[in-house]
């Protein structure tokens, strides 16, 4: 795991300001504190700050070609590095290390940009050609590491996160309305966007090329390939539910691959207790570590079923403090260091986990994706109920609809009268507006009473995108099949994965998935969704399959998540700073919201009409990135 960016000029000219590539360095170290590294040749400067896990001697980056004119950076791990050397590509090359990246360069060198499909991992990379003065970027199938790009001129910058482009002084900071109204609605930027209109991301499983052509972004994997479109899925669940096992198993094997310590954040939910199940035989008990997040409150606390599961595998167990003054901790920091805004409370008691595994670890696996790849989510059940509900007579639904929403609103975490008032207000909507409404932080039906002037300008084309997406997604396949494959595309890579990416980061910790193991994806993507979910239950074919390595009760547990008790902090701890952020003056002067409609959903929460949290905690993010990030 490790921090890179680099500039290069597609013509091959000398670099306008060499210097400055050292500097936008130094903005990752934090992604790589163990040393730094570059690769230089005429018209290029390949940077990295290296987090060592596998061959910490001679594993530093960059690696160059033995003539001097290929060079290659990494931020990830390739797992079928040991393969890759077998390759006849690789036959003779005087490899210097036992690095996983190295063993990319001779593949390289033999397939050129065809060799990228034959990596198996999570990986951002950069390959600089002096031999046909050519850029290759490059981001692994699923989006777990990030990988950012801005064109200057004829020069290219890339960086594995938005800061080390803002470190250039020809990078302007201007933000994105399309990015920021599609923010206000989700809670995250679709790719290739980001809220800086100038730098862009390459988007999963795609390359970029840069040379004298121009600059050219395309896919070598697409999702849209595997999704089960009615053939082809298993037709018996123990013969999935089988497969399933013996390819989570194997993607875990492959995923503890390091040279440092590791561990797992555990909640004692379903996904964290198969992975363990699954790891811990690999350790002598007390050589895997286990975290789970500690809250006061009982609706969010898991710690007693996590400690059961650490006992019940013999592993060196933590339970990190997520109290409010941590909370408060973890808010600042991120928010002063996270160059993308992200409406997803749950980083920060990821932050926190981050913070506390380093003191022994530098390897951390996470449950991430098994959700949008298995059908995890209440939603996908609320998909399978709007079809009956809009059955039921006008008056029935009209007076469910009353019922509901005389339900006094509650602070908890995900409760069934938020849900019920979800559902009953969405239900009639076609599936992809309703997920989005159900999915998002805002929503899109809401956000155009939301944007100020500013923000406004972008809402239409952001609308066209999130309806493309959707379409793309869903066109010729079952509801919920298109449903999750939209989540995977979507929520997966620009909300999940950027949280844990830069969470770990944060605190120098690499956090792999095992679950977005390519086997795994491909698999999953295949089976139909009948098998995932039914009628109220989710997840059936993953917990089919988990049945005998997970207790019985963690099974039926309902999901719960790793979240933030938002509500209540609003009115309370976070108080003054919600008002500084949200004062009238100020959001009338920035002109991306409206004060008027911000007050009024503040109003409502704190007057406990509405629990407003999931619409309001984004905006309080919006707010600090600009103060810290758009100037």
């Amino acid at each position: 795991m490790c921090g890179i960016c680099g500039i290069v000029s597609r013509t091959g000219r000398p670099l306008s300001d060499p210097h400055i590539a050292e500097v936008m360095r130094e903005t990752l170290i934090h992604r790589g504190p163990d040393g730094a590294g570059s690769a230089e040749h005429t018209g290029a400067s390949l940077q990295i700050r290296r987090l060592a896990i596998v061959d910490l001697a001679l594993g530093y980056q960059p690696f160059t070609s033995p003539d001097g004119q290929v060079s290659i950076v990494c931020n990830g791990e390739i797992y079928n590095s040991e393969e890759l050397r077998r390759d006849p590509a690789a036959a003779g090359y005087p490899f210097r290390s036992r690095s996983d990246v190295e063993s990319v360069l001779p593949l390289y060198l033999r397939y050129g940009a065809d060799a990228i499909p034959m990596l198996e991992g999570m990986f951002a990379l950069a390959i600089w050609d002096a031999r046909t003065t050519s850029l290759l970027l490059a981001r692994d199938r699923s989006g777990e590491k990030p990988l950012f790009y801005a064109e200057c001129g004829d020069e290219l910058l890339f960086g594995s996160e938005p800061k080390a482009l803002l470190a250039h002084p020809a990078v302007p900071r201007e933000i994105d309305p399309v990015a920021a109204a599609t923010f206000v609605a989700m809670g995250y930027v679709l790719a290739p966007r980001t809220m800086h209109r100038a730098i862009r991301k390459v988007p999963p499983g795609h390359t970029l090329t840069a040379n004298a052509s121009g600059v050219t972004v395309a896919p070598y994997w697409q999702a849209d390939a595997f999704g089960y479109r009615g053939t082809g899925a298993p037709g018996h669940r123990a013969v999935a539910a089988d497969t399933v096992r013996e390819t989570l198993r194997a993607a875990v094997q492959r995923e503890l691959m390091a040279d440092v310590p590791l561990g797992i954040f555990i909640s004692g939910g379903m996904d964290s207790s198969f992975l363990l199940s699954l790891a811990a035989p690999q350790y002598a008990p007390g050589r895997l570590f286990t975290y789970t997040a500690g809250f006061g409150d009982p609706d969010y606390d898991e710690t007693g079923p996590a400690a059961l599961l650490a006992r019940t595998f013999g592993t060196e167990h933590r339970v990190v403090p997520c109290d409010p003054p941590n909370l408060r901790r973890a808010f600042d920091a991120l928010t002063d260091s996270f160059d993308e805004p992200l409406g997803d409370p749950a980083i920060l008691p990821t932050w926190l986990l981050a913070e506390a595994a380093r003191d022994n670890v530098k390897v951390i696996l996470s449950g991430e994706g098994a959700d949008e790849l298995f059908g995890g989510y209440p939603t996908y059940v609320g998909h399978g109920l709007a079809a009956r509900y809009a059955r039921l007579p006008a008056l029935l639904r009209s007076a469910i609809r009353r019922a509901v929403f005389a339900w006094p609103a509650s602070p908890g975490k995900v409760t069934l009268e938020f849900l019920l008032k979800r559902f009953v207000t969405h239900a009639a909507m076609s599936p992809v507006d309703r997920h989005y409404e159900w999915f998002g932080a805002l929503g899109p039906a809401a956000t155009p009473a939301m944007l100020g002037p500013r923000g406004a300008t972008g809402l239409t084309e952001a609308r066209a995108e999130l309806a493309a997406r959707g379409a793309a997604a869903t066109e010729g396949r079952g509801l919920l099949d298109g449903i999750l494959l939209l989540d995977f595309t979507t929520y997966l890579p620009d909300d999940l994965l950027t949280k844990v990416d830069r969470a770990t980061m944060l605190r120098s910790v690499e956090a792999r998935a095992p679950f977005l193991d390519r086997t795994v994806m491909e698999m999953a993507l295949a089976i139909g969704a009948r098998h995932k979910v039914r009628g109220l239950r989710t997840k059936v074919g993953l917990k089919v399959a988990a049945q005998g390595a997970v207790a019985a009760e963690v099974l039926n547990r309902r999901k719960r998540g790793l979240s933030v008790p938002i509500a209540s902090w609003i009115n309370a701890g976070l108080k003054d700073e919600v008002d500084r952020v949200f004062e009238r003056r100020r959001l009338d002067a920035e002109g991306w919201l409206k004060a008027a409609e911000v007050h009024r959903l503040l109003d409502e929460h704190r007057r406990g009409a509405a629990n407003h949290a999931r619409r309001l905690w984004p905006l309080v993010m919006f707010q600090r990135w600009l103060e810290r990030w758009a100037r």
